[in-house]
């Protein structure tokens, strides 16, 4: 491959539809009270909105990840692209319940295909410094569409429709179809033998587990961890396994897999708590909850431009860690914040923290759960570093909904959801302390 100078359009159409898909995740927390008003669901039944999202998500994340280094990236991608693209738009036409959540999983499948495809688009296009900078703004874009979502979706359901939010992806999809059948080529890397067994394991061990997680059923989670250790026996035979074990002999992918996990359960907490202290504390609308996020969103993003810099000042492991520090500051800021301060004092300079937290360690953990991987293998690689980012959310979620879901006091329950935020991500840190490298990668 010769060493290109420019990004040119392949990194927008990886960034862009990383960007979507992290956005329908997180727009759901805004305009759920909408949806549920429409489509007349009661709480159980809207839970699985977003449930039935996470669940296929997460359960197709290690298969569609390999499958691209079977198969080739640029067909696998435009399979997702597509089923992304036609589950929006029947996501955006329910007119019930069953439907909607029906749409949803196929719609987690779709970003199941796409998430680890283009970061592995970005491993086969980019050498050298453009990756490195690349990553970041892979890495950053996670950040961003995640907070963005929050904000469009309550400006959408506010001024518009919750529908509005969904229906935009198909002529976005379209758009980036278009532009990957005219500027990607496929991949040459392909493979003889697909392992059928893993495959099957991974999905009904990654469904399991969140799903178990999520109705809170120990006899299912105690299911998903025996067919893991299953998973892991029938994976060492193979030479063509769905998840090479070698991955796991660098440390710093380790760790940064272990890490991200920790980030997630910690961030899909904050998501979801603070809308709802900032729509029954302070009676903020939908919209209002959504533009609350902004100091976040835009230090997230100043951030994320100095990052490239950064790195080659300081080596990929110093800025996760500094990253980490300085993300687990704000929450410990969050922490001993009284919400009865109100929005301002409370929460707008402690997210100014979390943003530049975020900024500075999302695109170091993508970059340090892909280092040193052979390109054969960069597929698997992008998929467990995507299923860590997917798998963590809701089991850090699922863990605080279940020690917290009696209390009625909201600045008790805010300080509680708190405190388990700032645990997940001290333990985030000793993980990247011990498992870090003293050389400065590039």
């Amino acid at each position: 491959m010769k060493n290109k100078k420019t990004f040119g359009l392949i990194l927008f159409i990886i960034l862009f539809s990383y960007f979507l898909i992290l956005m329908d995740n997180s727009i759901i927390f805004t305009s759920s009270l909408k949806i549920s008003q429409d489509l007349k669901m009661n709480e159980s039944t809207l839970s699985w909105v977003s449930n039935a999202y996470t669940i296929t998500f997460g359960g197709f994340l290690l298969l569609a990840g390999r499958l691209g280094d079977l198969l080739g990236r640029k067909i696998i991608f435009l399979l997702g692209l597509f089923i992304f693209g036609f589950s929006s738009l029947v996501v955006g036409l329910s007119t019930s319940s069953e439907m909607m959540i029906i749409a949803r999983a196929v719609q987690g499948i779709g970003s199941a295909i796409l998430a680890p495809t283009s970061l592995a688009l970005l491993m086969d296009t980019y050498k050298g410094d453009l990756r490195v900078r690349a990553i970041s703004y892979y890495g950053s874009t996670a950040g961003i569409g995640s907070s963005f979502g929050l904000i469009l979706g309550g400006w959408l359901t506010s001024a518009l429709s919750w529908r509005v939010g969904f229906l935009l992806n198909v002529p976005f999809s379209l758009l980036l179809i278009i532009l990957t059948l005219v500027n990607v080529h496929q991949s040459d890397i392909k493979a003889s033998k697909i392992d059928f067994l893993g495959s099957f394991l991974s999905v009904l061990i990654s469904v399991l587990f969140v799903f178990g997680i999520t109705v809170s059923n120990l006899f299912i989670i105690i299911l998903s961890f025996i067919l893991i250790i299953l998973f892991i026996l029938w994976e060492k035979k193979l030479t063509y396994a769905l998840i090479p074990l070698e991955l796991f002999k660098n440390k710093v992918r380790t760790g940064s897999y272990v890490a991200r996990f920790a980030f997630m359960m910690a961030m899909l907490t904050y998501w979801f708590i603070l809308p709802q202290i900032m729509q029954k504390m302070y009676h903020f609308s939908p919209l209002q909850s959504g533009l609350a996020f902004l100091p976040l969103t835009i230090v997230n993003f100043i951030a994320a431009l100095f990052l490239p810099r950064l790195t080659r000042a300081l080596g990929n492991s110093k800025v996760m860690i500094l990253g980490q520090v300085i993300l687990l500051t704000g929450m410990i800021l969050s922490l001993v914040s009284q919400p009865e301060w109100g929005y301002f004092y409370a929460m707008v300079f402690q997210m100014m923290i979390i943003g530049l937290g975020q900024g500075w360690l999302l695109a170091p953990l993508t970059a340090a759960g892909v280092e040193e991987v052979s390109p054969e293998l960069s597929g698997a690689a992008s998929g467990l570093t995507n299923m860590m980012h997917q798998l963590g959310g809701p089991v850090g979620l699922s863990i605080v909904v279940l020690f917290s879901s009696n209390i009625v006091d909201l600045s008790a329950y805010y300080h509680l959801v708190m405190g388990f935020i700032t645990a997940f991500l001290s333990v985030g840190l000793l993980v990247l302390i011990f498992t870090r490298t003293d050389n400065n990668k590039k």
